[in-house]
C-alpha cells in the first residue's frame, strides 16, 4: 500500500480518538462534580438520619420528627435525581466508548487486508524471483541503490504494519474491558437506585403516619403554636429594645463627639483671633488660617458609627450569601410567613430561621463582633445578640452559653452549645438584624 494512503488513514483514526478522548475529558470533568454533589448530599443524608433517630426516639411523635422527615425525603429526592444524572452520563460515555471501539475494529480491519494484500504480492514475486535476483540483476550500480531502497522501504512497511496491528489489538482489548468496567458500574448505579427508591418510599410512609398521629393533637399544637408566638414577640421586644438602645448611643456618642470637634475649632478660631490682635498691636501681619488637620477633622459615619464599626459593618454586607452556618443541620423553618406544617390554614411567623441539628452541638459566630447581650428568656433559652457594626446576629434556643456581654468575637469561634427541647429536638433559632429591621438568613449564609 502507498505510504501516503497509510498516512491519511492514521490521520482519519488519531482524529477519531481526538474527539472522543475530548467527550471523555468533558464526561469526566462532569463525572467529577456530580460525584461531588452525590458525596455532598450522602453527608447530609446521613446527617439528618442522625437527627432523625433522636427524634424519633422520644415515646410521642412531635414536629421535629416531621421537619427531619421532610428534609430527608427531599435530600432522597435530590439523591435519586443525582444517581439518574449519573445513569444519563454513563449512557453517554458508553456510547463514546463503543465509538472508539468501532473506529479501532474498522481499523484493525483494514490494516489486516492490506497485510493480506501485502503478503501476497510478496510471495507472486518470489515466485519469480527473490530479492538477491530482484537486486543484482540491476543494470546499473543507481539502479542497484534504488532497487536496494524500495526493498528495505517494502521490508519497513510490512514490519510497520504488523506493529500497527499489533498496537490496535491492544487497544481494541483496553476499550471492551473499559466498556465492560462501564457496564458493571452502570448497574451498581442503577442497584444504588432502586435501593434509594425503596428508602424514598418506607420515608414517605412513616411521614404519613406522623401527620396523621399530629393531625390528632390539634389542641396541643395550637397550644403550642400560642406559647412559640409569645417567646417570639418577648424576644422581637428585646430585640428592638436593644436595637433601640444601640441607636441612642451611637447618636450620643455622635452628638459628643460633634460638641467636642466644634468646641476644639472654636477654640483654635479664638486662640487665632487673640493671636492677631497681638500681633497687629505689634505692627505685625495678622494669622488668617485656622490649621489644616483642625478644618478638616474628621467627621463620624452616617448613623453613628465610628471608623471601626463603619468598617466592620461595610465587610459584613460584602459577606452576603457567605456567612458559615452557626450550626450544622438543616434548615427546619424558614423565614417570614409560612404555612404550618401540619395545622391547614394556619400560618406560622418566623423572625429568622429555625436549624434543626444534632443534640449538644456547638453554636458558632458567623462573623466578627462584639457580644450586645445575654439573656435567659421564657420558651428561647440562652439568647446571645452579636453586634456587626449596624447589623446583628442573633443566636436563640441555646445553652452552655461560653460569652459574656462585651467580649470581641472570631468568626466560627465557639459562643455555647444548642439546646434541646422536651420532645428531643435540637433546633437553634437565627436571626439577622440591620439596626431595626429583621433580614432572611438564608440569603446571607453559604448555599449547602
Amino acid at each position: 500500500m502507498p505510504l501516503h494512503k497509510q498516512h491519511y488513514r492514521r490521520l482519519i483514526l488519531v482524529l477519531t480518538f481526538m474527539f472522543c478522548t475530548a467527550l471523555s475529558v468533558f464526561a469526566q470533568k462532569t463525572r467529577e462534580e456530580l460525584q461531588r454533589e452525590k458525596a455532598e448530599n450522602q453527608g447530609k443524608i446521613n446527617e439528618i438520619q442522625k437527627i432523625l433517630r433522636q427524634t424519633s426516639s422520644q415515646k410521642n411523635v412531635n414536629l421535629g420528627q416531621l421537619k427531619a422527615l421532610n428534609q430527608q425525603i427531599n435530600t432522597y429526592k435530590k439523591q435519586i435525581d443525582l444517581l439518574s444524572d449519573d445513569l444519563a452520563l454513563l449512557d453517554g460515555e458508553l456510547k463514546v466508548l463503543q465509538n472508539k471501539q468501532n473506529a479501532l475494529s474498522a481499523s484493525l480491519a483494514k490494516v489486516k487486508k492490506e497485510y493480506g494484500h501485502m503478503i501476497y504480492e510478496a510471495s507472486k514475486r518470489n515466485t519469480y524471483m527473490n530479492s538477491l535476483v530482484f537486486l543484482f540483476s540491476s543494470g546499473t550500480f543507481n539502479q542497484l541503490v534504488l532497487r536496494y531502497k524500495y526493498l528495505k522501504q517494502y521490508t519497513e512497511a510490512r514490519q510497520g504494519q504488523v506493529k500497527e496491528m499489533e498496537a490496535l489489538e491492544a487497544q481494541l482489548l483496553a476499550e471492551r474491558q473499559r466498556i465492560t468496567s462501564k457496564k458493571m458500574q452502570q448497574k451498581t448505579v442503577l442497584d444504588t437506585r432502586l435501593s434509594e427508591n425503596t428508602k424514598l418510599e418506607g420515608l414517605k410512609v412513616k411521614q404519613n403516619e406522623v401527620i396523621k398521629d399530629l393531625s390528632q393533637k390539634e389542641v396541643e399544637l395550637r397550644k403550642q403554636i400560642a406559647e412559640n408566638k409569645r417567646a417570639s414577640d418577648l424576644l422581637e421586644a428585646n430585640i428592638r429594645r436593644i436595637a433601640e438602645r444601640e441607636r441612642r448611643e451611637r447618636l450620643e456618642r455622635e452628638r459628643k463627639e460633634r460638641e467636642e470637634r466644634e468646641a476644639r475649632r472654636k477654640a483654635e478660631r479664638e486662640r487665632i483671633a487673640r493671636e492677631n490682635a497681638e500681633r497687629e498691636k505689634k505692627g505685625q501681619a495678622a494669622v488668617v488660617e485656622t490649621p489644616k488637620e483642625v478644618e478638616e477633622e474628621p467627621v463620624i459615619s452616617s448613623g453613628g458609627l465610628n471608623e471601626e464599626e463603619a468598617s466592620l459593618a461595610s465587610s459584613f454586607t460584602a459577606s452576603q450569601s457567605r456567612l458559615p452556618w452557626p450550626v450544622k443541620g438543616f434548615v427546619s423553618g424558614h423565614f417570614g410567613q409560612r404555612p404550618h406544617a401540619v395545622l391547614k390554614g394556619v400560618m406560622v411567623d418566623n423572625l429568622g430561621v429555625d436549624i434543626q441539628t444534632s443534640a449538644g452541638d456547638p453554636v458558632r459566630s458567623v462573623y466578627d463582633g462584639v457580644v450586645l447581650d445575654v439573656t435567659q428568656m421564657p420558651g428561647m433559652g440562652s439568647v446571645v445578640a452579636i453586634q456587626h457594626g449596624n447589623y446583628m446576629t442573633i443566636y436563640a434556643k441555646m445553652s452552655g452559653v461560653s460569652v459574656r456581654p462585651g467580649q470581641k468575637v472570631k468568626a466560627r469561634e465557639n459562643i455555647g452549645r444548642v439546646a434541646t427541647d422536651s420532645d428531643g429536638t435540637s433546633e437553634l433559632q437565627f436571626q439577622i438584624w440591620k439596626n431595626t429591621s429583621r433580614l432572611n438568613p438564608e440569603n446571607w449564609l453559604i448555599r449547602r
